[in-house]
């Protein structure tokens, strides 16, 4: 048995993407990180595809001091997700404190409106390129980009190489 190293918080709402909560779910526990589904309020989500995940606890009930880090995915929860004050604060808190914000796809929609992105350099899904180089952003096309503490990757395609640099900041932290 893994002896857990810590907790990393996963942010989720309807439409996550699928692949983007699941696979840095269970790299994360395989490298023995207890992972907290971290949602606005419902007891349970819907991917875009209907797949199901129950949440842990609400971000209005999560400390910063309690995580080494949060995951941010895409799909169309982001959407969601950065119209709840206690997601931002969550984010921005963890940030602050120099702990792993990683984010994939449209997640970057979560650092711009946390007020996270200006002055970074990162990555995300092609179509919100422009919303993340409006909030401040220097944006770059690669797989993974790791800006101190922010580790930002585009797609599904890119989970090896994120999922990497995130256990790898962990490590360092």
């Amino acid at each position: 048995m893994t002896m857990n190293k810590g907790k990393v918080a996963i942010l989720v709402e309807n439409d996550y993407q699928d692949q983007e909560v699941w696979v840095p779910l269970y790299r994360l526990r395989e490298d023995g990180y207890e992972t907290i589904v971290v949602g606005t309020g419902a007891a349970e989500y819907k991917s875009k595809y209907g797949y199901p995940i129950k949440s842990q606890i609400s971000a209005s009930e999560a400390r910063s001091e309690e995580f080494l880090g949060v995951i941010i995915p895409g799909g169309w929860a982001p959407d969601r997700l950065r119209q709840n004050p206690a997601v931002l604060k969550l984010v921005r808190d963890l940030f602050e404190k120099r702990r792993v914000v990683a984010s994939i796809c449209h997640g970057g929609w979560v650092l711009a409106s946390a007020g996270i992105a200006r002055g970074r350099k990162l990555t995300a899904y092609q179509a919100i390129r422009d919303d993340m180089i409006h909030a401040g952003a220097e944006f770059v096309d690669q797989e993974v980009v790791r800006d101190g503490n922010l580790i930002t990757s585009r797609k599904p395609e890119d989970l090896p190489a994120f999922c990497r640099e995130i256990l790898k900041a962990l490590r360092e932290a």
